[in-house]
């Protein structure tokens, strides 16, 4: 048998494609192309509506900021109040002598008496000391109520949780330090004080 050549080939295999059995196979698998593309697109339409992009705000907004949170009871806490001191003497302005009591500790030393007159050569109160050494030390000013951290003030005032949204409070701080502050009025026991960054009025998640 001669073996056909490629041009042969090619004439034979375009004979065939002509005859209208092969016409019609190719029309239907192009049909069958042209709807499987279409079926695709709307399929992928499809998956576009119902796929939502990650939004914070809206995320927030529909589950709450989540927030760290303090429980408020009343509780014993220790707050330092500076004290300079020179020879185990030391003084304080009238405003701040309520902070200063006999026996109170001062690291390893103690306060030995306070002087409710003026001594008239500073204007000021003279607090003795026993055992301290000189420079500035830290007298633990030692009482039981509500304390928050200083973070979670703002100026006289505490956000708390209120049915599930951020609300301002205001309170009376009676004495602070760097790090807690000693609430004299405005919270009660049970109230939730919030300790992360919020606005007034958002709806907010407590972390567990």
């Amino acid at each position: 048998m001669r073996k056909l050549t490629k041009t042969e080939i090619i004439e034979n295999i375009v004979k065939k494609l002509k005859t209208r059995k092969s016409k019609s196979v190719i029309y239907a698998v192009i049909l069958v192309l042209v709807a499987s593309a279409f079926v695709y697109r709307f399929y992928a339409v499809a998956m576009e509506n119902n796929f939502e992009v990650f939004n914070i705000i809206r995320h927030n907004q529909q589950n709450g900021v989540p927030v760290k949170v303090l429980n408020m009871h009343n509780r014993q806490g220790v707050l330092l109040e500076p004290l300079t001191i020179k020879n185990n003497r030391a003084f304080v302005s009238g405003a701040r002598l309520s902070f200063f009591k006999v026996g109170q500790n001062i690291g390893n030393c103690k306060i030995v008496s306070v002087s409710n007159r003026i001594d008239l050569d500073t204007g000021m109160h003279v607090i003795k000391t026993s055992g301290c050494a000189d420079g500035l030390q830290y007298v633990e000013n030692k009482k039981s109520g509500f304390y928050v951290p200083v973070s979670a003030l703002h100026g006289n005032a505490v956000y708390v949780v209120n049915n599930g949204v951020a609300q301002l409070r205001e309170v009376i701080i009676e004495n602070r330090d760097m790090e807690n502050a000693l609430i004299k009025s405005g919270l009660n026991v049970g109230d939730i004080v919030i300790l992360s960054n919020i606005q007034n009025g958002e709806k907010v998640k407590i972390e567990k």
